[in-house]
C-alpha cells in the first residue's frame, strides 16, 4: 500500500472517531441517556397480567389482519 493511502486512512479514521466521540460526549451533556425510571418502571409493570393482555391484544391484531385479507383479496 502506498503511505498517502495509509494516510489518509489514518486521517479519515481519526476524524470519525472524533465525531463519535463529540456525538457521545454532546449526549451526555444533554441528557439523551437519562431514563431513571425506564427499568423500575419495567419491573413495576411487566406482570403476569400485562403480558398475557399484551399477547391477548397481539392475536386480537393478528386476526383482524386475517379477516381483513378475507375481505379484500389482492
Amino acid at each position: 500500500m502506498s503511505a498517502g493511502i495509509i494516510a489518509m486512512m489514518l486521517g479519515v479514521s481519526t476524524l470519525l472517531g472524533a465525531l463519535g466521540l463529540a456525538a457521545l460526549l454532546w449526549g451526555l451533556k444533554t441528557g439523551q441517556f437519562d431514563d431513571t425510571s425506564k427499568f423500575l418502571d419495567a419491573a413495576r409493570f411487566d406482570g403476569e397480567e400485562e403480558l398475557k393482555d399484551a399477547v391477548l391484544m397481539e392475536e386480537k391484531k393478528k386476526k383482524a389482519l386475517e379477516k381483513k385479507k378475507k375481505v379484500m383479496p389482492n
